[in-house]
């Protein structure tokens, strides 16, 4: 990263005579550039450099050949510090006093007191990030072929080199297949959207809407809806407008018309980019914070499929357990680029923060889980069994091992039954199924999924420009030629127009008496008489609205018992 000179003008100048004592530099009548000047000198001089080199232990020797060895002979500070230590940046009279060049608190401490490693910024995705690094000039002065590996334990420095393979799983138990049933459940949103815009909170449908929609899916989880609810934000599928969520039209449609292989690419696509759906905010047992920390998802997504693209094999199973503890070990900062584990703010249930990275398997582990048996097993890219995932074709494809799969795709026509019902299994094209949800009802999701041509239904899609006329049209393209069933027929006939006439329901209070005696005193009574309404026979009548207490205090009060055991209260 920088040169030895540019690393000693960056240190505190209270480091100098410390790295004087160290290096062999008379430094006391010297100015500060005089004395840079000196320890320049005497630290790229390859025998004063051996000498300093035989003075560290082997486990600082083999921590400056791990960092040498690593890319840009540096390391995020954070990854560092995890390994070797902190580095307290102490003043003039704390070095003086506690002289950590000779008794470093921790090997990161006393590498850096004796000038062999320096720290610095660099940009990486446009963000600023501290590395740990050996200057380039020093590199070439110090001996690091006396490093002896063997004297190490195996875990007392961090992984370097490549990722290592991972093994096969041979038995997985219960196995669930990747499907492409989030193309059809985003079809049905999609065509429930466009009826009725629903009410958004937050990154979700607002309780109500999800219960009305999830009835209609294949799959009913409410964490699977919030996620089509987001990818179809980033695909430009869904708009939202004034917290509510309706279809963008251009881009439903050509989404709708495309083939179920492109669907599912493009929605998978939208996930990898998506900045309005955050995976953190959607696993079970996180609570994080909206304020104080910034989360890009995104970026964290990218780095965890890049991962399993160099990780994952094109077939057979591996462990969900296994891969997770390989990227702890290897890349755990993938969506901590800086190696900071203390600023975010994430809680769990109990209310706890989890900060540090102690906290890394409940945080970053459950993210990589989450990634696995949520959207990228809804997405169809991966089968899932207990501690275990496969790819699909779809997933390879995704990761970059092959090309995109393109199975020819055999659509069908919707079904038209003689009792009026329409049915549409999952081989009707997309659009044509989003269609006839503008005038049909769906009854039942399923395969084939059933619709019911009805009054609403034709009233609805009067109110978006549909006639009976489009109606009829659309019906008879799918029966080629064979008759439209009477019970359409009739429908459509009677709502070629509108509506000829209107009529309401509403509910009412009832007062049933138990003889046509009982209920004549009542209505020759004006104390009772006032809360009454119309008489709908000898022995009924109907109570005003919200009068129905007042009228059980009166009648009591005039000696006659009041039984409300069928009325329904709130």
């Amino acid at each position: 990263m920088k040169t030895l000179l540019a690393t000693l003008h960056d240190c505190d100048p209270g480091m100098l005579p410390a790295l004087a004592e160290i290096w062999n530099v008379d430094g006391k009548s010297l100015s500060k550039d005089e004395l840079i000047r000196q320890l320049q000198r005497a630290m790229l001089d390859p025998t004063q450099a051996e000498a300093a080199w035989d003075k560290l232990d082997v486990p600082a020797r083999t921590a400056l050949q791990l960092l040498v060895s690593s890319a840009g002979s540096r390391m995020k500070v954070g990854q560092f510090e995890r390994f070797y230590g902190e580095i307290r940046k102490l003043g003039r009279a704390q070095i003086k006093r506690e002289q950590p060049h000779l008794h470093g608190q921790s090997l990161a401490e006393t590498l850096y007191y004796r000038g062999f490693i320096g720290e610095g910024f660099d940009k990486v995705d446009e963000r600023l990030i501290g590395f740990v690094y050996v200057p380039t000039d020093l590199i070439e002065a110090l001996p690091l072929h006396k490093t002896s590996f063997g004297e190490l334990a195996a875990d007392s420095a961090p992984a370097a080199g490549e990722l290592p393979s991972i093994g096969l799983v041979d038995e997985v138990d219960e196995v669930i297949a990747a499907d492409t049933a989030i193309v059809d459940d985003m079809t049905t949103l999609l065509a429930l959207l466009q009826a009725e815009a629903r009410p958004l909170e937050g990154e979700r449908l607002a309780d109500a809407a999800a219960a009305s929609i999830k009835p209609l899916l294949l799959r009913r989880s409410d964490a699977r809806l919030a996620f089509m609810l987001g990818v179809g934000l980033s695909a430009d599928l869904i708009a939202r407008d004034e917290d509510r969520a309706q279809p963008s039209r251009s881009q439903a449609r050509a989404w709708l018309e495309a083939s179920r292989a492109e669907q599912i690419r493009a929605l998978a696509r939208a996930w990898l980019d998506s900045r309005n759906y955050r995976d953190m905010w959607h696993i079970p047992g996180l609570h994080p914070e909206d304020s104080g920390w910034s989360y890009d998802a995104a970026a964290a997504r990218k780095a965890v499929i890049e991962l399993l693209g160099d990780l994952l094999p094109e077939q057979g199973w591996v462990s969900i357990n296994d891969l997770i503890e390989i990227i702890k070990e290897f890349e755990p900062d993938f969506q901590r680029l800086d190696g900071d584990y203390e600023r975010w703010y994430i809680r769990n249930d109990a209310g706890e923060y989890l900060s540090g990275f102690e906290s890394w398997d409940a945080v970053e582990g459950s993210l990589i889980e989450f990634y696995i048996v949520g959207p990228m097993h809804w997405l169809g890219l991966v089968d899932i069994g207990e501690d275990a995932l496969r790819l699909s074709a779809y997933g390879r494809a995704f990761l970059g091992l092959s090309e995109w799969p393109q199975p020819q795709e055999k659509t069908t026509r919707i079904e038209v039954r003689q009792d009026g019902q329409l049915l549409a299994s999952r081989r009707v094209n997309r659009f044509e199924r989003f269609q006839l949800a503008r005038f049909a009802r769906c009854a039942a999701a399923g395969d084939p999924y059933v619709y019911t041509l009805d009054a609403p239904g034709i009233q609805r899609a009067a109110a978006q420009g549909i006639t009976t006329q489009h109606i009829s049209a659309f019906v008879s393209r799918q029966l080629e030629g064979k008759p439209m069933p009477l019970p359409i027929i009739k429908l459509l006939r009677n709502w070629q127009d509108g509506a000829k006439t209107s009529v309401s329901f509403e509910a009412l209070t009832v007062l049933r008496a138990t003889a046509e005696g009982t209920l004549d005193k009542i209505f020759a009574t004006p104390a009772l008489r006032r809360y009454l309404g119309a008489r709908l026979g000898p022995m009924a009548c109907v109570v005003r609205d919200g009068q129905w207490e007042a009228l059980q205090a009166t009648l009591g009060e005039n000696g006659i018992e009041v039984d409300i055991s069928r009325l329904d209260l709130p």
